[in-house]
């Protein structure tokens, strides 16, 4: 099933509720957040892509001098504004957008993010193309991804049934192994892969990839 404009209407249905989801592995994610820290610097400007209600944004605002994010929904930005603005965030815009259609000059940012995206991003290699050019050499691209085909069967099977009846959204099946040559073909070197998950088998890949400086061979690992 083909990404389609049919998307952000869905995100922007259920924008709310998923606002106030709770995280369900939280000493995962936190455990993310504390990686992703780690990279950052304090004079970074640094570009969120799915940004969503924009949690994990106003989470790593403190750690960079900007922070840049988008997201497909407009719902969303709404509900991240707000946030924003209930946190007295400063040092943060949201936007609607993509990193393939972003309006910002080449090498704009230092640091790039995507959290539990790459799955609905279409086409990823587009997307991923986005994040490379808004990217300074030797910038990192820092993202977490569900990988649906290392998921059990009964998940491979129930995710095409809800985007049938319109309870899910566009969704790609890849491994682990697949996304990484994705993103290496992009022009990147992942520098650490890692598996932050507490809550039985882990498929969100949590990956560090730097941005090749030109005529710097693709080193495979």
């Amino acid at each position: 099933m083909p990404a389609t404009e049919q998307d952000p209407r869905f995100w922007n249905r259920i924008a709310r509720k998923y606002a106030a989801d709770p995280i369900v592995d939280s000493a995962g994610y936190e455990r993310t957040l504390e990686h992703t820290r780690r990279y950052l610097k304090s004079g970074d400007s640094a570009f969120e892509f799915g940004c969503g209600t924009a949690t994990t944004a106003l989470k790593l605002a403190p750690a960079v001098a900007r922070l840049t994010a988008t997201d497909i929904s407009s719902e969303m930005i709404v509900i991240a504004r707000e946030k924003a603005a209930a946190d007295n965030c400063t040092n943060a815009s949201f936007e609607v957008g993509t990193p393939d259609a972003a309006p910002w000059p080449d090498a704009t940012f230092d640091v790039a993010l995507g959290f539990n995206v790459l799955h609905l991003a279409a086409p990823r290699e587009a997307v991923l193309r986005g994040v490379h050019r808004l990217l300074k050499p030797g910038g990192l691209f820092i993202s977490k991804t569900p990988c649906l085909k290392d998921m059990n069967f009964m998940v491979r099977i129930a995710v095409p049934v809800m985007q049938a009846i319109g309870q899910a959204p566009y969704v790609a099946f890849f491994s682990a192994e697949e996304l990484e040559r994705e993103i290496a073909a992009a022009g990147f070197e992942i520098i650490e892969r890692a598996r932050h998950g507490t809550r039985g088998k882990d498929v969100r890949p949590f990956l560090v990839a730097r941005k090749r400086t030109p005529n710097q061979p693709t080193v495979e690992r």
